[in-house]
């Protein structure tokens, strides 16, 4: 593996604005350190090119961070091999703030806060201080994993029709314009406290410190990526109908801004100051709070369009609660695979799908000519896994929601992840067709969990590994791209509410599990992944690999494709990473990324043997392009026998690797 190796960073004058904020702080001998040597023994977050090394954020020749139209796949992503710390995520700007805080010392949580402030900067369509996020953090000293939940919730306010009545009695009628870009679908943001909740338990450096490279780069502006341009130019409709979103995206004459716009957002750098300053509550009381709750009541839009307000108020801000929540952990042949659990789907349904495939021998099914984007998968792998993918569905769509709300069944994950229970769903699989469409296990009456709503697009993630070998892997999200399109203060509110089933009912009148009711949170299938090997004891011992995607609901197939790649197949994380994403949620489509180079989906797939082989096991193949965003990272040992890391980041997206590559 080898690719991108880091140099020098934080030059110019972006880095020497901001040291001059952050003072005599910790940021600031960061900035030092990294931007004042040009010795070719700094080997830190940079990147080196064939012409040489190369700054992120400068836009000289082979700078990941210049903007350029956004594509299918990158044929030259790679990924990087580091000695001590390294972090991955969908934007090198991201990648490079928080590298540089690995650099000065900074843990992984501190690096995951400085990221998120970038991105919901640089990647406004997919997260940001308006939404929420799942965290899981391994500490290396103590060998302790736990999750943190940061996802929204719905308002005090809010009765089991609030997504699909403007009122219950007198106005029973969709919410305008539409429920998305209505005040309803706005969930009380959870990210911003959840990061304060785990910086007062992990972070080294100061809070305020973290926030200074999105600072500095709302302040002195950078060009507009290409899947940043795309995104507005998909939303410039949307965004019409709120005034400080349409100042702040599109031009004078209602055009989108477009690829290479040098972009400022002075009041977003605003926030952020206050945040610095007033630590992650100031969200949640005071001037923003109220200007949040304000924007969740508008009535009308800047167009003049009526909007059905929400109905959240200064109390249900105020009473927002990040949780420390068990993560989901279960055996996988010799390894421990620990995810994020409910209000997530994505931990369980991940080792449920697992605990099936654990019941088949995919390592004598690998991909053939294996190459740097994952070689081609064999039919009978993608089979098998789609196939299970598709039993854990069908679970996960009748049994998950928020167990604050609507317990699992037997009350926990055992039942739903138990060995023989399992071993019983792999025999429903058939090696010579497809199951189409997968009936759920009995496992109690339970509501039926199957509701309605749209799909999820605006979603990152990140893979963060700091020199004391603890861990985060943080999937954050604003739901839909751009959220609700509603903007307050320099950063987009989520429409995370319609993750919930519109309807609390189903077809029968039978009560879904995902129903919105007051102060739930809605089912997410983010899944933030760690993995370990078992240890002799059977404990979770060393630390192997940390991965998660943006998606949907999707999420969960990268995730396990990801998972399979690394840990039954032998691929590197890059290779696992970019491999073609497969997969099947519980339908009767199974997915084949054409955008992929190895998937050749000309003359409607017909020439491509894995498209064939799979509809002659009777699939309904769908080789539309995915839209992952894998971040992983992978333990490794070097020829000397020391420990280190590799790294991999989708080509699909605009993701890097940073570190102290060696």
């Amino acid at each position: 593996m080898g690719g991108y190796i880091g140099r020098k960073a934080w030059v110019g004058p972006a880095s020497t604005r901001a040291a001059a904020v952050v003072g005599a702080g910790a940021l600031a001998l960061l900035l030092q350190g990294c931007g004042g040597s040009d010795s070719p023994e700094d080997i830190s977050c940079a990147v080196t090119t064939p012409t040489g090394n190369v700054t992120v954020g400068s836009g000289l020749p082979g700078d990941p961070a210049a903007p350029e139209p956004s594509s299918g796949f990158n044929k030259s992503k790679q990924g990087l091999k580091t000695q001590s710390y390294m972090v991955v995520t969908a934007n090198p700007q991201a990648s490079k703030a928080g590298c540089n805080v690995l650099k000065a010392g900074g843990s992984a949580v501190d690096a995951a806060v400085a990221v998120q402030m970038v991105l919901g900067l640089v990647e406004p369509q997919s997260s940001g201080l308006g939404g929420g996020a799942f965290m899981l953090h391994y500490n290396a000293a103590t060998k302790a994993v736990v999750s943190y939940d940061g996802r929204e919730t719905a308002p005090a306010a809010a009765s089991e029709n609030y997504l699909r009545w403007i009122d219950d009695t007198t106005g029973q009628t969709a919410p305008l314009p539409n429920v998305r870009a209505s005040g309803r679908s706005i969930g009380t943001p959870g990210a911003v406290r959840m990061l304060g909740l785990a910086h007062s338990e992990y972070g080294s450096l100061p809070w305020k410190d973290l926030f200074q490279p999105a600072i500095a780069l709302a302040t002195d502006g950078f060009p507009i990526s290409g899947r940043m341009a795309d995104a507005i130019a998909g939303a410039r409709t949307n965004f019409l109908r709120d005034a400080e979103a349409s100042a702040t995206y599109l031009n004078a004459d209602g055009t989108a801004k477009a690829l290479g716009t040098v972009f400022k957002l002075p009041a977003y750098a605003a926030s952020l100051n206050t945040l610095a300053a007033g630590g992650a509550d100031a969200l949640y009381t005071g001037a923003l709070a109220q200007a949040i709750v304000n924007k969740i009541g508008a009535t009308v839009g800047a167009d003049g369009v009526a909007i059905t307000p929400g109905k959240t108020t200064l109390a249900d801000l105020a009473s927002y609660q990040a949780k420390k929540r068990e993560p989901v952990c279960t055996t996988y042949r010799s390894y421990w695979v620990c995810g994020m659990g409910p209000p997530s789907s994505g931990g369980i349904t991940i080792a449920s799908t697992l605990g099936v495939l654990e019941n088949f021998s995919l390592a004598t099914l690998a991909p053939t000519a294996v190459d740097a984007f994952g070689g081609k998968p064999s039919v009978m792998g993608v089979h098998l896994v789609s196939e299970a993918n598709r039993l854990a569905y069908a679970d996960r769509d009748k049994y998950i929601a928020d167990t604050d709300f609507v317990a699992l069944p037997g009350g926990s994950t055992a039942a739903m992840l138990d060995k023989t229970y399992l071993r019983g769903r792999a025999d429903l699989v058939s090696f010579v067709k497809t199951m189409g469409t997968a009936q759920p296990g009995n496992l109690g009456a339970v509501p039926l969990g199957i509701g309605s709503g749209p799909a999820e697009a605006g979603t990152t993630h990140m893979t963060i590994v700091d020199k004391k070998g603890n861990v985060v892997v943080m999937t954050t999200t604003v739901e839909s791209g751009f959220g609700s399109w509603h903007m307050t203060n320099g950063f987009i509110l989520n429409n995370q509410l319609t993750d919930f089933s519109i309807s609390p009912t189903d077809a029968a009148g039978v009560k879904v599990a995902n129903r919105i009711t007051a102060g739930k949170r809605p089912r997410s299938s983010m899944a933030p992944t760690l993995v370990f090997k078992i240890a002799a004891d059977g404990s979770r011992g060393d630390f192997v690999m940390g991965t998660g995607s943006p998606g949907g609901s999707n999420i969960i197939q990268y995730v396990t494709k990801t998972l399979v790649g690394v840990l039954d197949w032998g691929l590197d994380a890059q290779q696992a990473t970019a491999m073609v994403d497969f997969g099947a949620s519980n339908s009767v489509n199974t997915n084949v990324g054409g955008e992929h180079p190895n998937v050749d989906v000309t003359n409607n797939g017909a020439n491509d043997a894995l498209i064939t082989g799979l509809r002659s096991l009777g699939h309904t193949v769908n080789f539309g392009a995915q839209s992952s965003g894998i971040s992983t990272i992978v333990r490794i040992t070097r020829d000397n026998g020391i420990p280190a890391w590799a790294g991999g980041a989708d080509p699909r997206r605009e993701g890097l690797v940073l570190g102290d590559g060696y």
